[in-house]
């Protein structure tokens, strides 16, 4: 029996499957033969050799391969309209992506490929999945977002540029970024960028056309401004693929979502031997400085150290790294700069690492050598007051274990900062530490008046009172720090500390009350 309405029209499947084939030649041909060459010229990857570098062989799964632009004119010329999206598995787990394809109209952003973005992102967090963004782009594509017909197509989801940080978000800056590119590595955790590269919120010709003067690329948002000026991005590198590795070596100390801990690394032989020659980097003069980071790389894993932010705010150290293979956040002072005195950058460093670590269940190490906070009329222009008190309230918010080791100093102020008392779990004191209000010395000419070449005699007695009431055995005395240690033995005391306060945590996980802190400052 048959029916009257038998299909007539009928396409073969081999002529759908060639449509297939066809488009999808289109699609991975992307802006076309000579924009790839050029490219490949310039040295640098382009989108989609971009994702085959970052992840697993064979594991990118494409979401939006056949989008295209949604105006008549563009839309044979846009193919995957400008934007790679799609999952993939880094080290077997699974990530989310968005790499912008700059060959095709700059990258530009429009109705479709925010669309995929915006899908891309809400299966991310959704399904607990790290969110990778890949930038390059021109900006927002003309004439799609002019006039009225413009406006009703953008702030169509309110939560567009919410962060409440249920996955990590890593972005790359790898060639001009303006529009997207910006607004999402504004938002994200950690951002790297190839030197050449620029961010900024509009490109150097229309920036010059509104401020009435030209204006340089790497002089509106170049590595060397955004790394060590705003502290936008955390690191610069000199390739696309070392900037993809980055990319990778940060999620690594992360988990994929925050409802479950960091992920636990082997060991390397021999990580216990470096911090056994500590006092090789320690000077005996506490006048004499040193880098920090050499503590920190002598204390954790060997080869484990991975620092944010090197050149933002220098007088303080934040490094992600492993104590006996479990990730760990250190926020280290650092006397080789400004002698460790804190000034409004390094505020603003700290209180971001924090957010970062608490949000994705990283314990935190404080390593205390603070003379205090860098005063003066700087400072003051730039809030210094309200930097000092936002860092507070984020560490009285943490909520993973807090532990302080207070090497040398840790004067005024910054002693509640640097989570001196119970603003840490335990608090463990060199033999060296010294716990005053200020310097000895200064602390001398403040009380009494007096300057060592006044009487040289009765200001050594007074310099020797103030140490004794400042030194690590009296804050020990008073059980306001539970331990002195060897300096030696700060690795052991570490790792055994961490392991008792990890308990206090749903399976290494914590409350995350600082999820939806601000991502920029």
């Amino acid at each position: 029996e048959t029916f009257e309405s038998e299909e007539v029209y009928a396409v073969p499947f081999e002529d759908l499957l060639k449509q297939l084939r066809e488009r999808t030649e289109r699609v991975l041909a992307m802006g076309g033969a000579d924009k790839l060459a050029q490219r490949k010229a310039e040295g640098h990857l382009n989108a989609r050799e971009r994702i085959d570098y970052l992840v697993d062989p064979g594991s990118f799964v494409e979401s939006g391969m056949f989008a295209a632009g949604i105006r008549a004119e563009v839309r044979d010329k846009t193919p995957a309209d400008a934007k790679v999206a799609g999952f993939a598995r880094i080290a077997g787990r699974e990530v989310a992506l968005v790499s912008n394809d700059f060959t095709v109209l700059g990258a530009s952003s429009s109705v479709i490929n925010m669309k995929k973005i915006k899908h891309v992102k809400q299966v991310a967090g959704k399904r607990g999945l790290p969110l990778i963004l890949l930038g390059e782009s021109s900006g927002a594509r003309m004439p799609d977002r002019m006039g009225a017909a413009g406006r009703a197509i953008i702030a169509q989801d309110p939560a567009e540029y919410q962060r409440l940080r249920e996955t990590p978000w890593a972005s790359a800056l790898l060639g001009a970024c303006y529009g997207s590119s910006t607004w999402y590595s504004a938002m994200s955790d950690f951002v790297v960028m190839r030197k050449g590269a620029v961010m900024a919120i509009a490109s150097p010709g229309v920036t010059s056309i509104a401020i009435n003067k030209p204006i340089e690329a790497e002089e509106l948002g170049g590595w060397k401004l955004l790394t060590g000026v705003s502290g936008l991005a955390d690191l610069a590198v000199e390739t696309d693929e070392q900037a993809l590795d980055a990319i990778k070596r940060f999620l690594s100390y992360l988990p994929g979502h925050h409802r479950e801990p960091p992920p636990e690394h082997p060991v390397p032989p021999g990580s216990d031997d470096a911090c056994r020659k500590i006092f090789d980097i320690l000077p005996e003069s506490r006048n004499k400085v040193y880098d920090v980071r050499k503590i920190v790389t002598a204390i954790v894993d060997t080869g484990s150290g991975f620092e944010l932010k090197e050149r933002f705010g220098k007088s303080i150290a934040t490094v992600l790294a492993r104590l006996d293979g479990k990730s760990v956040g250190f926020i280290a002072s650092n006397p080789l700069f400004k002698g460790g005195a804190l000034d409004a950058d390094a505020c603003q460093k700290v209180t971001s690492f924090m957010v970062l670590c608490d949000s994705f269940n990283v314990p935190l190490v404080f390593l205390v050598d603070v003379p205090g906070f860098l005063i003066g009329v700087e400072g003051e222009m730039r809030g210094m007051p309200g930097k000092v008190i936002n860092w507070m309230n984020a560490l009285s918010l943490v909520t993973v274990p807090k532990i302080t080791i207070i090497l040398r100093k840790s004067y005024g102020q910054a002693y509640i900062n640097m989570a001196g008392g119970k603003g840490a779990d335990e608090v463990a004191l060199w033999p060296m530490a010294d716990l005053g209000f200020m310097d000895p010395a200064v602390s001398v000419n403040v009380l009494h008046g007096l300057r060592q070449e006044d009487d040289p005699e009765r200001f050594a007695k007074l310099v020797a009172e103030v140490q004794r009431d400042t030194s690590a055995w009296a804050l020990a005395e008073l059980y306001e720090a539970q331990n002195v240690i060897d300096p030696r033995d700060t690795r052991d005391y570490l790792i055994r500390t961490l392991a008792v306060h990890r308990m206090r945590l749903k399976m290494g996980v914590g409350e995350h009350r600082l999820a939806n802190w601000p991502t920029s400052y």
